[in-house]
């Protein structure tokens, strides 16, 4: 599995939003870099990298959607989801060819044509669900896809400007009153703990 970029200057001294929005970039970007060749069927491990890069994503906008505005990060959360669903197609034929290229090394030589003939249907359906896969991985719609991302941090960082205004000074977020490090706390463990199984 690919491993997970470190937030940098992550720390339960942070704002619920603050560390919601430095989360949300770092894991944008992976999934923008993850995306790279990933249309190449030679090399099966980019859908698998992008794949767990745009589960790590969601993960992400989930345990944070307090933090932005509800429609929007509704419709962000949708489009995530829509890739990871699009990714999830290719791989799933891409492990099938895989073991079953393995599984017919193994077999009898008159039992391989059969084996040989599954694996073509599975080649075809790898094929379709690649071509399925294209308008979700262009680089313009990962593009405007990203600016929303970012768009969403931008949003939980003023929704933070917006309690300090309120409060004042000694009772800011960005003072780290303990009901707000208790959040940023719990928040930073949920997503720890999903990006060690970014399936659930």
């Amino acid at each position: 599995m690919a491993k997970a970029r470190e937030i940098p200057g992550l720390s339960t001294d942070l704002t619920y939003g603050e560390t919601a929005a430095r989360v949300l970039e770092v894991r944008t970007d992976e999934l923008i870099e993850h995306s790279e060749d990933v249309l190449d069927m030679t090399d099966i491990e980019r859908v698998h990298a992008m794949r767990v890069a745009s589960r790590r994503l969601r993960a992400a906008i989930e345990v944070f959607r307090p933090c932005f505005p509800k429609d929007q990060g509704k419709a962000v959360l949708d489009d995530v989801k829509a890739i990871a669903d699009a990714l999830g197609e290719r791989r799933d034929r891409d492990v099938a060819i895989d073991a079953l290229e393995g599984f017919a090394g193994a077999m009898p030589a008159p039992d391989r044509p059969g084996i040989r003939s599954l694996i073509e249907d599975f080649r075809v359906e790898q094929e379709q669900a690649n071509v399925d896969l294209v308008p979700h991985v262009e680089p313009a719609r990962l593009e405007e896809l990203r600016e929303r991302l970012l768009d969403l941090a931008m949003a939980a960082r003023e929704a933070v400007a917006d309690v300090d205004s309120a409060t004042g000074e000694q009772e800011s977020a960005g003072a780290g009153s303990e009901g707000d490090e208790d959040a940023t706390a719990g928040a930073q463990a949920e997503v720890a703990s999903r990006e060690q199984d970014p399936e659930s």
